[in-house]
């Protein structure tokens, strides 16, 4: 059907730069745009026209590669919306004067945020999704955040309308639902109102896309009037502010991906004085959080898996050991109650739940179903802490979500809301699995699938192989719908727990960064092979999903194993990992440096880097179809890297397989386009890629 003259070809300009004494070729280096590729993500219009019209051409050659599967993707795209419940709405909170809830109803796309007063049944919409995304005229609608001032009067919100996140912030008068105040642009869409609703504070967001001052905002102050409270001079460190669970302190924290420091001021005092809790040293991460006359220290000092310390507010440099550390468990953070602590922890890439009581200071573990695997949770129901009744959850891969109201004391739970299928789903018809696969080192590398009980383990099943491993992001193992799209046409869903994720704790994200980091590649072939020998699937039998930094373990092991692959999902990719930590210039780089290293100014990251960067590692080889999605507005990963990516690997490949690229070249963000009918055909698109290249149409 495509022949190579149907592929799109970019134009070759070749470009040398020397870093440590090596030379560095690229074809592609002028697609980056490195002067002005900052002001390309706020206007399109300033890309490159040969790049744009590549870009079109490659949408074009897509959507006709698709053209055959329309009929499919309408058929998953039914499939996946009867699996939701489209009118719905959650749990209500109670705070101090009002019931607050969120619902989603079936003609829309957005969800509606309601309100009710405690003493009354009168309902009020106070932010509809729909109705505000209409009134923007955009055709991307990201919402960043939601916030009601303390005395319910106030409603602030942030909204991107390109997905580039960069969002403005509107203040509007619940009363009379009109907007007031000038609007705040540029920010990163984080608001935290002061206890007294005169002021909130916000963080905008600097021409390089970072985070580094935070503003205290006056209502009926002119913008250009508002105080700035901290400013962070490092570029690798960002900032935020909260409130803390007593509301007595706002904390400021400062960090990067290895290191953090905190400051907090009172939230009763109008004159801000920033206090120090404790200065930054390299390596060292910590969270405060106050409550009654306690500091809560969340600490990594002389504890690679966390402990939690605690203080009192009059003397912060004595700390006293409150949850110690445990060999190979991950301590969690708090929630508190008047009389209970609430905390979690996770071993062996488990999670649990915790209930402490502050008197007796007796806890014991909130086992809240009988699976093995799967993704317990606890929340609170009500501002006031004077109570003994919380909201207990639970999920896996097979089992939709189930939220109980839990009494800590009686130890009863009642069931008050269960995720409904409308078309039917049966959790026992399937199993859930948890196995492991021995790494080239010796380690054992955790998998987690989810099949249909039916599906025999002979050696002939396509399976999706599912892999992150970075930032010491932990892939949750819970329930989600739209897979049962794949899984009931008897492909295997597993997901990978590879090092650089966070599933087994610290040393688990250590030995997956850095000059550790093709740890993470090593892992995901290795459970792919795992998974061969024990007949889950076969050689050529997998595919591989993920995105961002995802992107790269897939780029990076689609190298290293093409073999092992009938198709690959790369979406928003980072694969050209090389000349983007040489450029401190672009938006998350200097950031970066403390999870990839800084191959600018170290020879070994570069040389280390170079070694397995998805784009600078592409051969002469027979690539497996691949589908490489971007979007022109994604400040994270640049639309540069999978543009340059497929270019390059069309260059080498010495197979007949169609590797396409697709670039949203209207409002998208990283996360892809917004809506829940958009996000319903993207998944619709992505999985009859899958579902064609397994040569499974029904």
């Amino acid at each position: 059907m495509f022949s190579q003259m149907n592929i799109p070809k970019l134009r070759k300009e070749k470009t040398i730069k020397k870093h440590h004494g090596y030379e560095l070729e690229d074809n592609y280096a002028y697609v980056d745009q490195p002067h002005n590729i900052i002001e390309v993500l706020q206007n399109p219009e300033k890309l490159l026209p040969e790049v744009k019209k590549y870009l079109e051409e490659n949408n074009k050659l897509t959507e006709e590669y698709f053209n055959d599967a329309k009929v499919l993707q309408k058929k998953i795209f039914s499939e996946i919306k009867s699996k939701i419940k489209l009118t719905d709405e959650s749990l209500q909170y109670k705070d101090d004067k009002y019931f607050y809830w969120t619902k989603t109803v079936e003609e829309g796309n957005y969800v509606k945020y309601l309100r009710k007063k405690i003493d009354s049944s009168d309902v009020e919409t106070y932010f509809d999704g729909d109705k505000e995304k209409e009134l923007s005229g955009s055709k991307y609608f990201g919402l960043g955040l939601i916030s009601v001032s303390h005395n319910d009067k106030l409603m602030a919100y942030s909204v991107d309308l390109k997905g580039s996140e960069y969002y403005d912030i509107y203040i509007k008068n619940l009363s009379t639902n009109k907007l007031i105040e000038k609007k705040i642009e540029g920010t990163s869409g984080n608001i935290t109102w002061s206890l007294d609703s005169k002021s909130f504070f916000y963080i905008p967001l600097d021409k390089y896309h970072r985070s580094k001052k935070i503003y205290k905002h006056i209502l009926g102050n002119s913008p250009e009037e508002d105080q700035l409270i901290y400013e962070e001079k490092d570029n690798s460190y960002s900032v935020s502010i909260s409130l803390s669970a007593d509301e007595k302190f706002f904390v400021i924290s400062s960090s990067d991906s290895n290191t953090i420091e905190e400051y907090f001021f009172s939230s009763r005092e109008e004159k801000i004085k920033l206090f120090l809790f404790k200065a930054r040293k390299n390596g060292i991460k910590y969270s405060i959080d106050s409550w009654k006359s306690y500091w809560y220290i969340h600490t990594n000092q002389n504890a690679l898996d966390y402990q939690v310390l605690r203080c009192s507010h009059n003397d912060i440099k004595k700390l006293e050991v409150f949850i110690p550390p445990k060999e190979e468990t991950i301590i969690g953070g708090l929630e508190f109650l008047d009389n209970y602590i609430l905390r979690s922890e996770k071993s062996d890439a488990i999670p649990k739940i915790f209930v402490r009581n502050i008197n007796t200071n007796k806890e014991e573990e909130l086992v809240i179903s009988k699976e093995s695997v799967g993704s317990p949770g606890a929340s609170l129901m009500q501002k006031n802490t004077n109570t003994k009744k919380i909201r207990i959850s639970w999920d896996s891969l097979a089992t939709p979500g189930k939220i109980y109201e839990y009494d800590i004391e009686t130890r009863e739970k009642k069931l008050v809301k269960e995720v409904e299928i409308p078309s039917g789903h049966n959790p026992d018809d399937y199993l859930v699995e948890r196995i492991k696969a021995t790494a080239h080192d010796g380690r054992k590398i955790p998998i987690t699938l989810v099949r249909r009980k039916d599906t025999k383990l002979n050696g002939k099943s396509k399976l999706l192989l599912y892999a992150y491993g970075c930032y010491k992001h932990s892939v949750s193992v819970s329930f989600s719908a739209s897979k049962f799209c794949l899984v009931d046409r008897g492909i295997i869903f597993g997901i990978a727990h590879v090092r650089g994720g966070g599933e087994l704790g610290e040393k688990w994200y250590l030995e997956g960064k850095l000059m550790n980091k093709k740890n993470t590649f090593k892992d995901y072939v290795s459970c792919a092979n795992h998974l061969i020998k024990k007949n889950y699937t076969y050689k050529g039998g997998l595919a591989f999903y993920g995105g961002s930094a995802g992107g790269t373990t897939g780029g990076s092991v689609i190298n290293m194993n093409p073999e092992l692959f009938f198709a690959a999902l790369l979406l928003v990719p980072y694969v050209d990992c090389l000349t983007t930590a040489l450029n401190d210039k672009l938006p998350l780089t200097p950031g970066e440096y403390e999870v990839f290293g800084n191959p600018k100014k170290h020879k070994k990251y570069y040389e280390y880097i170079k070694s397995y960067s998805p784009y600078n590692n592409l051969r002469k080889t027979d690539y497996p179809p691949m589908l490489v999605t971007s979007s022109i507005f994604d400040n994270r990963v640049l639309y540069s890297e999978p543009t340059k990516y497929i270019a390059k690997l069309r260059d080498l490949k010495t197979d007949k397989n169609l590797q396409l690229l697709k670039c949203k070249l209207e409002a998208a963000g990283h996360g892809g386009s917004s809506g829940r009918d958009n996000a319903i055909a993207e998944l619709a698109e992505e999985y009859s890629f899958i579902l064609k290249n397994a040569k499974i149409e029904e």
